[in-house]
């Protein structure tokens, strides 16, 4: 397989996943048909602007769109009140209309950022996605959730606004770190926890391999990933229902960032990674899951090198208390009770809101303690 499409299927709000080696040198030609104006604002970080604008660039060139680039820091800091209205600023400065396109270049942070500015800017204007990253890719590039983080928490400021495309070149994944690499691959084996056992026999045989570049491998995972999400999407697209399957392990996930202040400490993949552990843990302790089927599921991530306990993170004086009054602010929190995802095994997630805080408390501490 070099080349994969995948559709979302959302009526007249339909687009298409590109998934492939050459996708970033082909976008001018993919994107072309979709503008409105043979035009776009490329929005990227630094060091995805070092490694990929000029591809993305020569491309557009090709195919005679034309197009300026507003290059941003690094980092999860960029998803910010403040970048966001700098960003708008810079963004009405060169000047836009309602046929006009942003194009995200980079990983979920500009993703999310750009969604989202293009979401509000004129009351919505049309984006782009060019994820570079692995869990941009089969994550946050795809479903329209856009956002950014403030005091309280993560994404809790945001609007569903879908792209029109999304490009996702597996070439571009060669240029990751390693511990980047292994974020992403948190959300590949999500889609096996919550309900595809075979997908997760699959990864279980060939993660490794996609890790370690085998080009095959990660457009199947790709693919698949993208496959799940889009059919969840198109059932559920404002989370209503079964789209909040998709947060398994983000509750505890997004507490372990918010702890550690969304900084290098704990990447997001890595904080899922670790939330659905103690996602199964906690099944396991509600008899709801064999404790095999938990273990099993540590010991796959663990042997890729994806941390699988609070301990896995230097330099944090973590509190069970202190991570549940975090989880008290997700945006799943529905009439004062938190809600989790939950599994009756591997492959067959459930939501629920019916959980002891005491059962909480004990997960949390004994992962603390681990």
């Amino acid at each position: 397989m070099t080349r994969a499409t995948v559709p979302v299927a959302l009526g007249d709000r339909s687009y298409d996943i590109h998934i492939g080696p050459t996708v970033l040198a082909e976008a001018g030609a993919l994107m072309a048909p979709l503008l409105r104006r043979k035009h776009t604002i490329i929005v990227t970080d630094e060091t995805v602007a070092g490694l990929h604008l000029e591809t993305l660039t020569a491309s557009l060139d090709r195919a005679g769109i034309g197009h300026e680039a507003i290059v941003l820091p690094p980092g999860e800091g960029t998803k910010s009140v403040d970048q966001l209205a700098a960003l708008l600023d810079r963004i009405f400065a060169i000047g836009i209309e309602r046929g006009s396109t942003l194009t995200a270049l980079g990983g979920g942070v500009i993703g999310d950022l750009v969604g989202f500015a293009a979401a509000i800017a004129l009351r919505g204007i049309d984006f782009i996605q060019i994820p570079t990253t692995l869990l941009a890719q089969v994550d946050s590039s795809v479903g329209g959730k856009t956002g950014i983080n403030v005091a309280a928490g993560k994404n809790l400021v945001g609007a569903f606004h879908q792209p029109r495309m999304v490009l996702a070149d597996t070439t571009v994944l060669d240029t990751l770190p390693v511990r980047e690499l292994r974020a992403g691959y948190a959300e590949i084996v999500k889609y096996g926890a919550i309900d595809d056992f075979p997908f997760f026999e699959w990864l279980e045989t060939h993660g490794a391999d996609l890790l370690d570049g085998d080009v095959a491998a990660r457009i199947h995972a790709v693919k698949v990933s993208c496959e799940a999400k889009a059919r969840i999407v198109a059932e559920d697209e404002r989370e209503s229902g079964r789209r909040a399957l998709l947060n398994f392990g983000h509750t505890f996930g997004h507490a372990l960032e918010s702890a550690t202040g969304y900084g290098s400490r704990l990447l997001h993949g890595e904080g899922v990674s670790i939330g659905m552990v103690m996602a199964f843990d906690l099944s396991a302790r509600l008899g709801l899951c064999d404790g095999q089927d938990a273990a099993r599921f540590a010991r796959h991530l663990g042997e890729l090198g994806l941390p699988t306990g609070p301990s896995s993170v230097p330099g944090v004086a973590w509190s069970a208390r202190d991570l549940v009054g975090r989880m008290a602010t997700d945006k799943k929190v529905k009439d004062g009770k938190l809600t989790f995802i939950l599994a009756r095994g591997i492959g067959s997630a459930f939501q629920t809101q019916d959980v002891d805080p005491a059962d909480l408390t004990a997960v949390l501490e004994e992962a603390i303690a681990a």
